[in-house]
């Protein structure tokens, strides 16, 4: 008797202790779960609040350019994810780290015209609503400006070919390090009228004398160089061939104009059999300086390829479009 009775004692302690722990059990998980409510709330009230300010709404910027030159004009155009009827663009500018952000003036809609004028600008686009409180902003872009030959007097008679025999320094093949594309093919599909018709304006030519004389100039078979160190790679269509370089010093050159120019001239020491023997660079600089765009000589005989004056096939950076190669030789 006694022993039923201790058995049932252990039975109902067991039981109470079983029921209380699967009370503290649901209570736990209603707990947990109400905390997953609040939650799951918050989030959505968090990014309801983030949508109706904006954040997260991504502001592009469209239209920089590579580089530009004093005085070129800017053009940009930003554009939102989302669009609100009640909300104003407005664009800021920072000249360098010191100074701070600014609004520029007359530019309220989403397209931006300026002036190139400092180098490193910073611009960003902005939305605002009714009391200039930031809805979503882009990321900062720079304007960078470069002039290659700079615009004073020194550097511009240089370019243009008057110096004397002292200015001039050897040069590696690095500073024509780079990927380029032949302007020819621009020409024969019209993209460089633009330029021609602007050189007939000051010059002794009309604009299609111009582009009969620059047809002459440009003509080329090879569309794409690559230089990296002292390799040089040629791509003619599908067919590719390289050969490295190596410094051959320079050779000065007077025009019959009364200008000068120089010659780089870098010459074959291993390669394929198609690779010319010798390379000769003209870019308007006469000293070391990474160069933006320049004429091409090659072939195998070092002196006679001194002696060609008509054909100079032209290559600028090949991430340049039509656009920009207009532009960059207008600038000059």
């Amino acid at each position: 008797m006694e022993k039923r009775f201790i058995q049932y004692i252990t039975f109902l302690s067991i039981s109470i202790l079983l029921t209380a722990c699967g009370a503290n059990v649901s209570s736990n998980q209603n707990e947990e779960e109400a905390n997953n409510g609040s939650e799951q709330a918050a989030q959505q009230s968090s990014s309801q609040e983030k949508q109706e300010n904006g954040e997260g709404t991504k502001i592009s910027i469209n239209g920089l350019a590579d580089h530009y030159h004093t005085g070129d004009t800017v053009e940009l155009s930003a554009s939102s994810e989302n669009t609100v009827d009640s909300l104003q663009w407005i664009w800021y500018s920072k000249e360098n780290k010191e100074s701070e952000w600014k609004v520029i003036p007359g530019q309220k809609t989403k397209d931006f015209i300026g002036e190139a004028t400092i180098d490193g600008l910073k611009v960003q686009a902005t939305l605002v609503d009714e009391k200039d409180q930031v809805y979503a902003e882009s990321e900062p872009i720079t304007i960078l400006i470069d002039d290659h030959h700079g615009h004073d007097e020194s550097s511009q008679q240089i370019y243009e070919g008057y110096f004397e025999d002292e200015q001039v320094e050897n040069r590696e093949l690095t500073d024509f390090e780079g990927q380029w594309q032949s302007v020819f093919p621009y020409l024969q599909s019209g993209d460089l009228d633009e330029v021609f018709k602007h050189k007939e304006e000051d010059g002794d030519m009309t604009a299609e004398e111009y582009k009969e004389y620059y047809t002459i100039g440009y003509e080329t078979s090879v569309d794409q160089i690559s230089i990296v160190g002292n390799q040089v790679t040629f791509y003619e269509g599908e067919k590719e061939y390289a050969g490295t370089y190596e410094n051959d010093g320079y050779e000065i050159l007077n025009y019959e104009k009364g200008n000068r120019g120089v010659r780089f001239v870098y010459k074959l020491v291993e390669g394929s059999e198609e690779a010319p023997k010798y390379l000769q660079f003209s870019d308007h600089n006469i000293f070391p300086e990474e160069s933006f765009h320049f004429h091409l000589y090659w072939g195998d005989d070092r002196d006679q390829l001194l002696e060609e004056m008509d054909n100079w096939p032209t290559y600028y950076p090949s991430d340049l479009d039509a656009d920009g190669l207009v532009r960059d030789m207008l600038a000059h």
